[in-house]
């Protein structure tokens, strides 16, 4: 654990560069320190002959980064808060190797941010009962097949806020990476679930307190999301979206990258889709599909869950032909009766008496057109 000295050096490092991560981290790998790059501040064009005159000149007056970094030092101090610095042995493994990590992070919580395994699950602010149906079955699946990942989001609306939650509810650590300072949680609907997740997880960001959630601060806070974990995964996403950013941004950091599909036509499917179609992202619609292909399958759990088929475990107490829906809505959901009755070959009458059936049983509901949707 770094000392309180470095932390407060790295406090106000950062605040000199504002931010211009590439300038600070080449300052602080350059002289080893933050401590050192002040202790260099009235001579840094002999230690880095290539550095600008600008940045000569703007690294020589630290007083009021100092001042600042004295404000924040109290309210760490106060809040509980933990500090960790680059070269802190607590600092995320994964976020070190990248090009534009943070010279110091503030974090609130229990989780090991360099657990065995990490998955980052992003996308639209504004999911439907689709897109939160498959976060419930991925968590509760995977909970099963890899007890020991730590699930990171960034504690918005939408995929986020439902990735945190089911991950509560099914045992997981979480950790939510903010776009602000750790003085505010931003929505404040959110609160309780961050209240929870200091419990069980953890609230990480960059930013020091009376930081506000600008725009820009959205697409930094995603590299660290992205950074901080084994692969990012797609639930849902228009067009464009905040979700895409961290797909991106994940790739360029040469970690995995998967998307759930959705039907064609669908607004918060197209970026999904667009990124299958485009090689751009792995296709997955199970937990299974996610941890063959990151090589995760070590536990006979997985084999057990591989060989019976998972989707026939989820609903134990069927009949065989509403098995035989069931199954169909796993390979193809949200389907109208006439459509299932050709792929299920049971007369509508039967059918129609098999799906209220299985809507007794909360296994499907009944959407707007007379659609049918399995709830997974």
């Amino acid at each position: 654990m770094m000392n309180d000295e470095e932390i407060f050096y790295s406090i106000a490092l950062t605040r000199m560069t504002g931010f211009n991560l590439p300038v600070a981290l080449q300052l602080y790998h350059t002289l080893g320190s933050s401590k050192e790059v002040y202790e260099h501040r009235d001579n840094i064009g002999d230690v880095m002959p290539d550095s600008s005159q600008h940045l000569r000149e703007t690294i020589r007056n630290w007083d009021e980064a100092l001042k600042r970094a004295a404000v924040e030092m109290e309210f760490i101090k106060k809040g509980n808060i933990k500090a960790i610095t680059i070269q802190d042995a607590d600092y995320p493994e994964r976020l070190r190797e990248c090009p534009d990590a943070p010279i110091i992070l503030y974090y609130k919580g229990t989780a090991d941010l360099n657990q065995q395994h990490v998955i980052d699950i992003v996308g639209t602010r504004r999911c439907t009962a689709y897109g939160q149906d498959l976060i419930r079955r991925f968590i509760s699946d995977l909970r099963t097949m890899c007890p020991n990942v730590l699930i990171v989001s960034g504690l918005a609306y939408g995929i986020d806020i439902c990735a945190h939650n089911n991950a509560l509810e099914y045992g997981y650590e979480t950790v939510g990476v903010l776009a602000h300072g750790l003085d505010q949680i931003y929505p404040p609907r959110h609160r309780s679930t961050a209240v929870e997740m200091v419990k069980r997880g953890g609230l990480l960001t960059e930013y020091m307190s009376q930081t506000e959630a600008l725009p820009n601060n959205f697409r930094q806070r995603n590299r660290i999301a992205a950074g901080i974990s084994d692969a990012t995964i797609l639930v849902e996403s228009a067009y464009k979206g905040g979700g895409l950013i961290t797909c991106r941004i994940a790739q360029e950091y040469g970690r995995d990258v998967f998307a759930f599909p959705g039907r064609i036509g669908d607004q918060f499917s197209e970026g999904c889709n667009n990124m299958i179609r485009n090689n751009t992202a792995a296709l997955i619609t199970s937990a299974a599909d996610f941890v063959e292909s990151m090589g995760w399958q070590t536990d006979s759990i997985l084999r057990k869950a591989q060989q019976q088929g998972i989707e026939r475990q989820m609903f134990p107490d069927l009949t065989d032909e509403e098995q035989s829906v069931v199954n169909t809505l796993v390979e193809t959901n949200d389907l109208q009766i006439n459509m299932m009755t050709v792929k299920t070959n049971i007369p509508i009458g039967r059918l129609t008496a098999i799906l209220f059936s299985l809507e007794m049983k909360g296994v499907v509901k009944t959407l707007a057109g007379g659609t049918y949707h399995l709830i997974m």
